[in-house]
Parts: structure tokens; sequence; C-alpha cells
């Protein structure tokens, strides 16, 4: 998978989910390097919400002083029809090419339009590139003080719900990166979230293949991975190992999907990123499956329900995480009550 990730960016290029305006750019969610940097500042104010930005009546972009991220931090927030009673919340991380403005959950998976009818808060990460939505050691001089699990399972949620009406439950998924991220988030914090969705993800950071994949991650966006969990020893990697803390999970609602790698539907001639998604996210989905199954055989070993879809086609790449959000959603609006 290490080799996958740094050839096939090398190769094939970046993703257009990560390009710029015009930049047409293969969407298998990865990039050649992310945005600046956001800078920190000095004395950032206890949690709060910062000041909010419609981008239509029911669509937010929200930013948060964030004392773990000596910044404000932007996410965007989906709001329901019918705002007048409490209700979950679902929280949904990007890839590792989450870009500085957007979340390509929307902007490739369209999930704007897949929640309209849904009776859930949704808030989505903006930014990130590379992170794994982790607490790092140290601030990193490329991407920047990431300290996204304080921020996301502390500072976040009360904010969230005081401000937008959440009940308290929640829920959390992620593709590709974010799904090891969501996984990692779930069992670490096993009393904020009922349900945990992860598609095309890996899910060992404390094996020498897990590291080395979540090394290559970081290394591809310019990163220093010892940044973020330290050297090639140190116990965090372990820390952070969903394998190994899977007895973690049990009591939640859990759905994981990976594809086989195999050309799929939306790998037709016709599709302008071809030569990408295939020679770039075949192998790396490939790869994700045999990490998928690890975590499947783990939970099933340990009697822990889990409800699992391996697509005998399918890449690395957004269409079918479009389609993924759907194929979950009964298994998490069961444990969240709607």
């Amino acid at each position: 998978m290490s080799v996958a990730l740094i050839a096939g960016a090398a190769v094939f290029g970046t993703p257009h989910g990560l390009a710029a305006p015009g930049d047409a750019r293969p969407n298998t969610g990865s990039a050649d390097g992310p945005d600046p940097a956001a800078p920190t500042v000095p004395n950032v104010p206890p949690p709060s919400i910062d000041h909010i930005v419609p981008i239509n009546d029911r669509w937010l972009r929200v930013w948060v002083n964030s004392p773990a991220m000596s910044r404000a931090v932007e996410v965007q927030v989906l709001l329901p029809r019918d705002q007048t009673h409490p209700r979950p919340t679902v929280y949904m991380l990007d890839g590792r090419s989450a870009e500085a403005e957007s979340n390509n959950w929307t902007t490739l998976g369209h999930a704007d339009r897949f929640f309209e009818d849904k009776n859930v808060n949704v808030v989505l990460t903006v930014g990130g590139p590379a992170s794994f939505y982790t607490d790092w050691k140290r601030p990193d001089p490329v991407l920047g003080t990431n300290m996204w699990e304080t921020f996301l399972t502390r500072e976040l949620p009360p904010l969230i719900d005081a401000k937008f009406n959440g009940n308290g439950r929640n829920a959390i998924m992620g593709v590709s990166m974010g799904a090891e991220a969501a996984m990692m988030l779930a069992f670490r914090q096993p009393k904020l979230y009922t349900a945990v969705a992860g598609h095309s993800g890996c899910f060992s950071m404390g094996t020498d293949f897990g590291q080395a994949q979540a090394r290559a991650v970081v290394a591809t966006y310019g990163g220093t991975p010892d940044n973020m969990f330290g050297d090639q020893p140190d116990p965090a990697w372990l820390d952070h190992d969903v394998l190994l803390h899977a007895e973690a999970l049990r009591g939640k609602a859990i759905y994981l999907s990976v594809g086989s790698g195999l050309p799929g539907r939306y790998d037709t001639l016709d599709n302008p990123d071809l030569a990408s998604t295939v020679g770039f996210g075949g192998p790396l989905e490939a790869a994700t499956n045999l990490c998928t199954r690890r975590l499947t055989d783990r939970l099933t070993a340990l009697g822990i329900p889990v409800t699992a879809t391996f697509r005998a086609t399918g890449t690395h790449s957004w269409p079918y995480w479009a389609d993924e959000l759907g194929q979950s959603w009964p298994t998490i609006a069961r444990a969240l009550g709607i």
C-alpha cells in the first residue's frame, strides 16, 4: 500500500477532488500536496463558535475557536428540514485529500443531497490533509498543528449540540484515511459514538505494514511522520491500532465496506480519470480490502456484530463511496434511533 501511495502519486498525479478550479486530476482521494497549513495564533479563547456563514439556509460554514488547534477551525454543518426537535449528529471525516475550504463528502460524495430528508445534524470536517484526524505529538512545519481528536471529541460536540439542538447521540464515518480515523476515534472515545462506518480503510497502525502505510500518507503530503506518533517503536502507534483495541468497539453499530480493486461500474472508458483510478486506485483498494477483512475477522472472532460489504469490483474512488453512504445508512440510522 505504501508503494502504491508513493508511486501512484508520482505516476498518475493527483485527484480532481483536491485540484484547483480547472485543474483536472483523478478523484482517488489522494493528492500531491496540501494547501498551506493554517497559521496558529496565541491566546485562543475557550472553545466557542466564533462565527457562521451560510452556504444556504440549511448548509452552514461554522468557525470554532479551538484551544487545542490554536486557531479558529472551520467545520460545515448540514441541518434537517425540521429543526424544532432535538436530533442526533453524524460526523463525517474526509480522506487524505482533505481540502482547505470544503469536504469531499459533499463535493464528490453528494452528502448534502443524501441528507436533505434525514432528521440529523451532519458535521463535516474541513481541512486536515494527511492528519488522520488525531492528536499529533508535535506541530508539523508543513501540515501545521493537528490536535483533531481533542477538537472533534471534546471541544466540538458540546458546541454543536447546544447551537444546533443535538440530542447527544452521535455517529462517525469516514473514507480511506478518514475510515481509519473514524474507527480510531470510536474506540478511543467509546462513550461518544453510537455507530461508526469506515469505507476503504486500513486499521492496524501498530503493525509494520500499518505504520508504513500511515507514514506514506503523511510523507506524500510533505509532512514528517515522526511528528504524528513518534519514531517507529513509540507506543503511541500501538495506542491507535484499531485491531489491537477492537474490544472497545463492542456495543456500537459498525459498518465496513471495500471494493476488490478490480475495475467496476464507474471505471469505464468515458471516465477521464480511468488511468489513475485503475492504475493507482485499483492496487490501493486491493490493499484496503485486505485491511478491512482483517478487521472484520477480528470483530467476528470477538463476537462483536459488524455489517461488512466486500464488493467484487471497485477502485479506491469517490463514486463507490457515494454509493456506500446510502448502503451504510440503515445500520447507522437504527443505532441513532431514527
